[in-house]
């Protein structure tokens, strides 16, 4: 696809390539401490300059809080941590209007107050407390007693899951699930990247040891996300989002096979989220436009959590996955 003439924007391409640069001394600096995981860095900085909220999957042990954490520091931003269980409360994260003599009514702030949120096995609370979340997701404002309250800009949540426990964990909302730009999935690490981390281990050091430096800060994230927006993306491109979103609604269309294991197709949300998060993915390549290979490139992230396969599907092991490598496969490139 030939450049458009909006990228003769010399200033724009060199502002462009800076925040290429500076992502790429955050990914060095967190491999500091995170061994591996390459795709799930350059996926969470995607979401993070997209403005969008993250989930993240994967078995026991794999690193996932620690990565989160990581990224968070990097980035320059404040890290606040809530471990999810079954007996906590709706204001453990938001926060309760309370009462002293001397003060009068005034509200303490919940955890949720910070520009990096991890919401620590998420599935493991109770509906009513997960959706304490989905209004600072959603809005970036949350509601303690009457008063609502402005978070912290930039604000994330980050969520992690184990999908291996089924014992004492709860499914997340339909509507919460979609407030998720991304769902990630953690894999294991190589065997050399596992001899890494032996060497590296953080179990027999501290955090702090490893000395990692801030390479932005909320302000610079800001900017950063507003330049995102400004990426070019030919109505070309934009028809081929719309196509692949299409496909997963009217899977007979495309002769996609496998869309007969489907329940339901992509939301709108799964458009806008494939549409700035492929801006997103030009940034990171240091480009200031899209082409359908950066799209391409995010498709399961966007849409892994929002094909729901259906009892056939999941009697016969089909994945959502599956779906969409048939749909890459069938929508035609523009």
């Amino acid at each position: 696809m030939a450049e458009p003439e909006k990228e003769g924007d010399r200033e724009f391409a060199k502002e462009i390539e800076k925040n290429s640069e500076q992502l790429e001394k955050i990914r060095s600096e967190v491999g500091k401490l995170v061994v591996g995981q390459k795709a799930v860095v350059n996926s969470m900085l995607r979401g993070i300059i997209s403005n969008g909220n993250i989930l993240v999957e994967g078995v026991v042990g794999i690193g996932k809080t620690l990565l989160v954490r990581t990224i968070a520091v990097v980035m320059g931003c404040e890290f606040k941590r809530i471990q999810f269980t079954p007996d906590l409360l709706p204001s453990d994260i938001v926060g309760i209007s309370t009462y002293e003599k001397e003060r009068g009514f005034y509200v303490l702030k919940g955890p949720i107050f910070a520009n990096f949120v991890l919401g620590d096995e998420i599935n493991r609370a109770p509906p009513k407390v997960q959706s304490a979340l989905l209004e600072g997701m959603a809005e970036k404002q949350v509601t303690v007693g009457k008063e609502t309250f402005e978070l912290p800009k930039p604000f994330f949540v980050m969520a992690t899951q184990n999908p291996q426990e089924q014992l004492g964990t709860f499914p997340l909302p339909e509507a919460q699930i979609d407030r998720f730009m991304f769902k990630l999935s953690m894999e294991y690490p190589t065997i050399d990247e596992e001899q890494r981390i032996l060497s590296s281990n953080i179990n027999t050091a501290t955090f702090e040891s490893f000395d990692l430096k801030p390479i932005l800060n909320p302000a610079e994230i800001m900017k950063m996300q507003e330049r995102v927006k400004k990426v070019y993306l030919d109505k070309k491109v934009e028809k081929y989002i719309v196509s692949i979103i299409d496909a997963t609604r009217n899977p007979e269309k495309y002769n996609i096979k496998l869309g007969k294991y489907l329940e339901w197709g992509a939301s709108p949300r799964g458009s806008l989220n494939l549409f700035i998060g492929s801006k997103a993915e030009a940034l990171i390549k240091g480009k200031s436009f899209v082409v359908p290979e950066y799209v391409r490139t995010i498709v399961h992230d966007v849409l892994r959590h929002r094909l729901t396969v259906n009892y056939e599907g999941q009697s016969e092991d089909i994945k959502s996955e599956d779906v969409i490598d048939e749909i890459l496969d069938k929508v035609p490139l523009p």
